[in-house]
């Protein structure tokens, strides 16, 4: 496969033109409303392998956007698959995982399993010759990066995380065609927030421990280390510092609520903010938002709701320059990911996200979470 790119201008022109958890009822909404395309040719077939995040309605219409068929799904969970099975009622349900991962005719698997599961069974996957379209965190700790950097190297298969705030969010596709052509100069700077609403009733009790979910940097947070390498160019970074916190939830002693993180880079800077306190009284399960700092400019990104005008839904997207100040109905742009990682899948590239950038924005989330300082509050 192409190795990852050398400088941010290369970067930028190959990806970007080329370019919180939610209730189940949610999901599968937005799947259907922002599915506008008409259905593809059918280019590759793949199945699905475990199901806890129903992220894998968005990964699953993607793909099928990009010609995929969608053959199998397994999953453990009786309940999780018939809910899936009537989304998707061309899937056959598997026996087992294995009638899955030796069916020779698929050459792409996804999986939304439980976090600490999804790296081993990618290994899996890889070691049966196909490619892996994984949920966020792809990967919960260095030992897990480790073994999937040395058999993706052996086997040179293709292993991608859904990085769903970028590749499934409209304003910040658009957002990556404005930087490509020069809107804003050169990106110093990204700052990404990332507000997820609790939803306590809703969440099994993986979803409380650390070891399982990896650390809420390690989760929601690598949403945003994507956007700061693919924003900035950085190809090398390190973490300058971060703090994570458990603030409000002492019955749940494995959790945290609060976690940020100071970057730098061969590209530019980044910060992010992640957190779980979405008042009820959103219209949303988070205000995520997004400012890239240019050279000549900014643009602010307000991905699900804009509180501070009269815009409906999500995908708002604001250009300040030299020339304009501009506002920017994105709801209606295209989602290539999909597309692009079947084509990549079929041609052996990478234009959808290079293999480098994927793994060091997981790289770098993980150290984060691994030497954030744990903040206790007082008060």
């Amino acid at each position: 496969m192409k190795q990852g790119f050398s400088n941010r201008r290369d970067f930028l022109k190959t990806s970007a033109a080329a370019s919180g958890m939610a209730l189940l009822t949610g999901i599968q909404a937005k799947a259907n409303s922002n599915n506008t395309s008409l259905k593809a040719a059918t280019r590759i077939r793949f199945g699905v392998i475990n199901i806890n995040h129903s992220h894998i309605y968005g990964m699953t219409e993607a793909v099928k956007r990009g010609g995929g068929e969608l053959v199998w799904i397994y999953a453990k969970e009786p309940e999780l698959v018939a809910a899936f099975m009537k989304q998707f009622p061309e899937a056959k349900l598997a026996r087992s995982e294995q009638e899955v991962l030796e069916d020779s005719s698929l050459q792409l698997i996804l999986s939304s399993g439980i976090p600490d599961e999804r790296a081993p069974l990618g290994v899996k996957v890889m070691q049966h010759g196909k490619d892996y379209l994984v949920d966020k965190p792809g990967i919960i700790t260095l030992d897990q990066l480790a073994q999937v950097r040395k058999v993706q190297k052996a086997t040179n298969r293709i292993y991608s995380i859904m990085y769903s705030e970028r590749f499934e969010n409209r304003a910040t596709v658009k957002a990556g065609e404005l930087v490509k052509a020069g809107a804003i100069g050169n990106v110093i700077q990204t700052i990404g927030l990332g507000p997820h609403r609790m939803s306590i009733k809703s969440r099994p009790e993986w979803f409380f421990d650390k070891a399982r979910y990896g650390g809420i940097i390690t989760d929601i947070g690598s949403h945003q280390f994507d956007q700061y390498l693919f924003f900035t160019g950085t190809t090398e970074a390190e973490v300058v510092a971060s703090q994570v916190a458990n603030t409000h939830y002492p019955q749940y002693p494995k959790f945290q609520d609060f976690g940020d993180v100071m970057l730098r880079g061969n590209g530019g800077m980044g910060y992010i903010r992640v957190d779980w306190f979405t008042p009820d009284g959103l219209a949303s399960w988070g205000d995520g938002r997004l400012t890239i700092l240019g050279t000549e400019g900014f643009i602010e990104i307000r991905k699900n709701v804009d509180i501070a005008s009269g815009h409906n839904g999500g995908n708002h997207l604001y250009l300040v320059n030299q020339k304009e100040t501009k506002y920017i109905d994105c709801s209606k742009e295209p989602l290539p990911f999909g597309q692009l990682l079947v084509d990549d899948v079929i041609n052996r590239t990478e234009t959808a996200m290079p293999q480098a950038h994927c793994l060091l924005a997981t790289e770098l989330a993980l150290k984060a979470q691994k030497n954030a300082k744990t903040i206790q509050l007082v008060k």
